[in-house]
């Protein structure tokens, strides 16, 4: 089975608890650092942003909540995520302010120079060409409009990094699998921060992808971080 296709039907096994999961492994710290990620945009009334990789649609609802007026996509390739965003906006005010696509990263239906800012929330590891990802984010970019990713990453900390080791390969993958009802799911999660670029690295990569403005936030120690480029 090729990643794509796994990542998509891993992600559908978990779709039904994914949310109390989430809140459940971070004691809801993850929503702290979802709001750091919007303020990073710098967007101003009625932007324009689509949400890559939105699943449940954490990030478009925290995008709806800081400004009512912005204009959200929420995309993903994963049905059942994008149902359970559905179901979600239906308790949320101004929710008709966010829609919910099924897409793919990598061909974005959208024309050149489309959103005022792009965004990404735990997910850029799962897919399957990075460079690829970048290079279409940039391009459904106006110029100057900036692309936030936030990620886990590998602390340079000895202490955080052994911290944050011991929680995400050995608690995430033990809880998971016993409240998400998904024990194969959790613990690919972990495994697949193993071959993704740590920060120095993914910001290179960002700049080969051509965004220009290109900086990280260490989050948690540097076991979270955001990287921001904007369009040239």
């Amino acid at each position: 089975m090729d990643k794509a296709l796994y990542v998509r039907e891993m992600f559908a096994s978990v779709a039904p608890r994914y949310d109390f999961v989430n809140r459940l492994l971070t004691a809801g710290i993850d929503e702290q650092w979802r709001r750091r990620a919007v303020r990073e945009l710098a967007l101003g009334p009625k932007s324009s942003v689509i949400d890559l990789c939105c699943g449940t649609g954490d990030v478009s609802f925290q995008l709806l909540k800081r400004d009512p007026t912005t204009q959200i996509v929420g995309l993903d390739f994963c049905t059942p995520m994008l149902e359970g965003a559905r179901r979600r906006a239906l308790a949320i005010a101004n929710a008709q302010q966010i829609s919910f696509v099924e897409g793919d990263v990598l061909a974005l239906p959208y024309p050149d120079d489309s959103f005022d800012g792009a965004i990404m929330g735990f997910s850029m590891r799962n897919v399957v060409d990075l460079d690829g990802c970048l290079r279409e984010v940039k391009r459904v970019l106006h110029p100057g409009r900036r692309f936030v990713n936030l990620d886990v990453s590998q602390a340079p900390n000895p202490f955080f990094r052994a911290m944050f080791r011991a929680y995400f390969y050995g608690l995430v993958p033990l809880l998971g699998g016993l409240f998400g009802g998904a024990k194969a799911a959790y613990r690919y999660l972990p495994s697949s921060l193993t071959n993704f670029p740590p920060t120095h690295e993914l910001a290179d990569r960002f700049r080969a992808a051509g965004f220009i403005e290109v900086r990280s936030i260490a989050l948690a120690g540097g076991a979270i971080a955001l990287h921001v480029g904007a369009a040239p």
